[in-house]
């Protein structure tokens, strides 16, 4: 690139900079302002205040003081919050300015206009933009075209112009390092430059190198259903991330980060993720995973956890009940059954009181089918509550009149009496009129947990009820169909009383055990939430999608996978978009298809595209690196003793390693033998845990996800990896690596490697 280009480039990124520090410098004034008028309103607040309650309208004077001075003190910090926000922006823009330059005629003008592209906007005066933010539409037309005629979508409709260059620029502390001009959306070099990068504890924003397919994700406005499939490392969670800043901005006003919800693999995951959206100046949405989400509605009950998942063993018989719990089948049985239960069926319990019965069941349900049929379930609910309550007052009357409560009242200490009085006017008719108000204030608190326990439902018995509707399966279901004996279900139920009884519960039963509470208590849903998006689509069951469409009533979904990974579900694609294509309108679905592999080398690509059956799909980015290596070897001391060589050697080489092993004992076991031999290595054991700086050892079901320089896959043996639908797992492992790949076997491969070409690895003899 001319260094002509270069320096006069670097001289407008220098005015730019210069023009950044000044704006800092207001802001921090305005900062500072904002505090002292908060420190003032706070401090005048008492001077302020006249409270006056001897008449109406002075509590309405008072009142009226105290809004104005909330209203002046929400107006300072909100003013104080939106300045410290532009700050956080400018100090990163002062560092990193820009990254891309577009130069365009629009239709109808002479002169051409520059359009600097950044992380945020920035101007010197108004209507005067220096730097544009990645996100306003103008900034489409740098990821998505080329040179030429370009159209692009604004919210007053399509515009089109003429791009006559296409600039750009790789930046560190405010200096041009490379400047180069593309005729592509971004160029190849600039793409290679930041993928030779290591990785890291975080995920980067991907802002510099978004693609045009990734923009597409990222600018979607429209469907109530997004679907991206995308390969290992095709970049499908980073422009998700970049979708969320960019509905934030779009709909800025009318969207909050608290409107949005994520749900990721695990809770590891969360945290790699967790700097993207703040890194681009906006606030982290909601996240959390599946199981959270469950756990935090069942907290009596224990859900079972991602590793007791991935480690459950099952018989091909348990493999067909999960899957008919998993259909959406199993969600339309459990909707019939719901109403059919406005007939009859409905499971209560008593209503006790110091260990007697107060409302006995039958005489609830008796009151629950006394409502004509009409009532639905959340009104004959509501309809039950409002009618024990009538009767509880009924009690509360007739048992004040009792010899005991008068005596009780009678022998109450002066502070007992005080709380019976509450905030009451002593002022009664007579001595009789007063014992009658303290009698029943003294039986209204004693029966106040009766109440609680009617407003909250709790005379519902939802295990019973659970129970009851898994016996009535066979009446909903054609279980032949389903592959499954009477015997056999007959067997599951008696499998999920003794778990109920031992207050734990499967993951295929949780969604259908939360939908039928929902169903019951009418409840309608979280309807604040207007984005979901939905990360590892393939590892969700239909049931779970379904249930999730029905507690998210109101938002747009975007969900994303790799159906080549479905190391849970064993999905099919095509099986789960037609799935969940029956919860959506059908012209509010959009596909999109990520094909093009970015984290890993062309070798290690082309290599774990193998293992999978369908793997042709998946298209290697041109980034030359090591082909990966396997070896076998006769004793697990010598295995060890390689994967110690290769860390050395990875070190030496400034790379990270992950060693991914199939269990989470068999790393605890590699763990211990590693640390005996003075390695400093740390055990990823739980997704609570937060990723670690340097070399780590993780169980394939917490990879998910994430990303690493260097990857040893432990133990890739037959005895590991036999079965056919473990491919999914074993591309997961190997697609992690993003610069090199190593895999070791003790004594036999497994057989999922056989379809790989031996051109595409390098065999070590042991």
């Amino acid at each position: 690139m001319n260094s002509d280009i270069k320096a006069k480039e670097q001289k407008r990124m220098d005015d730019v900079v210069s023009k950044i520090k000044i704006a800092q410098k207001k802001h921090h004034k305005e900062i500072a302002s904002a505090k002292k008028d908060s420190q003032a309103i706070k401090k005048d607040f008492s001077n302020n205040l006249r409270i006056k309650t001897e008449s109406y309208s002075g509590m309405f004077e008072t009142a009226m003081t105290v809004r104005q001075q909330q209203q002046l003190l929400q107006e300072r910090e909100n003013n104080w919050k939106l300045a410290a926000r532009r700050l956080d922006i400018l100090a990163k823009l002062e560092k990193k300015p820009y990254f891309a330059r577009i130069d365009l005629k629009e239709k109808g003008e002479s002169k051409k206009e520059s359009i600097y592209i950044g992380l945020g906007s920035f101007s010197d005066r108004p209507d005067n933009f220096l730097i544009y933010d990645w996100r306003a539409p103008i900034s489409s037309v740098y990821y998505d075209g080329g040179i030429g005629e370009v159209s692009y979508e604004t919210p007053d409709g399509t515009q089109n112009v003429d791009v006559k260059l296409k600039r750009q620029f790789l930046v560190e502390d405010a200096t041009i390092q490379t400047v180069f001009d593309t005729d592509e959306a971004v160029g190849d070099q600039m793409l290679l430059d930041v993928l030779d990068d290591s990785s890291d504890t975080k995920m980067k924003s991907i802002v510099t190198t978004i693609q045009k397919e990734q923009n597409q994700i990222i600018r979607e406005t429209k469907a109530q259903l997004l679907f991206v499939q995308g390969a290992a490392g095709s970049g499908k969670t980073s422009a998700v991330l970049q979708r969320i800043a960019y509905l934030l901005y779009r709909f800025r006003g009318n969207l909050t980060s608290s409107q949005v919800i994520l749900f990721s693999p695990n809770q590891l995951f969360n945290d790699y993720v967790d700097q993207v959206l703040p890194d681009l100046g906006e606030q982290n949405m909601i996240q959390m995973t599946y199981y959270q989400y469950a756990q935090r509605r069942l907290p009596k009950l224990k859900v079972e956890t991602l590793q007791q998942r991935f480690e459950r063993s099952k018989t091909p018989e348990g493999k067909k009940v999960q899957e008919l719990k998993d259909s959406l089948q199993f969600f339309n049985a459990t909707t019939t059954y719901g109403n059919f239960l406005e007939k009859k069926g409905m499971r209560f319990k008593d209503i006790r009181f110091r260990g007697e019965v107060f409302f006995d069941k039958d005489h609830i349900e008796k009151i629950y089918y006394s409502f004509n049929e009409n009532y639905h379930l959340r009104n004959r609910l509501e309809a039950t509550r409002e009618r024990l309550l009538k009767q509880l007052g009924r009690r509360v009357d007739k048992t004040a009149k009792e010899e005991w409560v008068e005596k009780a009242v009678q022998e109450s200490s002066p502070e007992e009496l005080a709380q019976l009085y509450g905030n009451h006017a002593r002022d009664f008719e007579d001595g009789d009129a007063e014992l009658r108000f303290l009698t029943r204030r003294y039986v209204t608190a004693q029966y106040r947990q009766i109440q609680r326990d009617i407003q909250r439902n709790r005379f519902l018995n939802i295990n019973a009820q659970y129970i009851h509707f898994l016996r009535s399966i066979p009446d909903l279901l054609d279980m032949k169909q389903a592959g499954i004996a009477e015997e056999q279900w007959k067997k599951e139920i008696g499998r999920v009383v003794t778990a109920v009884k031992e207050k734990k519960m499967l993951m295929e039963d949780v969604s259908p055990y939360l939908y039928l509470y929902d169903l019951i208590t009418g409840k309608r849903g979280e309807l604040e939430i207007r984005h979901v998006f939905i990360d590892e689509i393939q590892d969700y069951t239909p049931y779970q999608l379904a249930c999730l469409k029905t507690s998210f009533p109101r938002a747009r979904f975007t969900v994303l996978g790799d159906l080549n990974q479905a190391i849970f579900t064993k999905k099919e694609s095509y099986t789960l978009l037609e799935e969940m294509s029956k919860l959506f309108p059908k012209d509010g679905i959009k596909v999109v298809q990520l094909t093009k592999s970015y984290r890993s080398t062309k070798q290690i690509t082309e290599f774990t595209k193998q293992v999978l059956l369908s793997g042709a799909s998946v298209e290697s980015f041109e980034r030359k690196g090591d082909l990966p290596e396997l070896q076998v070897f006769s004793d697990e001391k010598r295995m060890i003793e390689k994967v110690v060589a290769q860390l050395q050697h990875n070190d030496e080489d400034k790379k990270t390693t992950a060693i991914i092993g199939k269990t989470l004992a068999q790393c605890q076991k590699l763990t211990a033998e590693l640390q005996a031999r003075g390695i400093k290595i740390t055990l990823i054991k739980t997704e609570n845990q937060r990723l670690a700086t340097g070399n780590i050892i993780v169980p394939a079901f917490l990879a998910k996800g994430l990303e690493f320089d260097a990857v040893i896959m432990w133990d890739a043996n037959e005895r590991n990896y036999h079965d056919e639908d473990e491919r999914q797992l074993v591309y997961t492992i190997c697609s992690r690596a993003m610069h090199r790949l190593n895999i070791v076997a003790l004594n036999e491969l497994s057989h999922l490697f056989e379809r790989v070409s031996t051109d595409s690895y390098k065999l070590i003899e042991d």
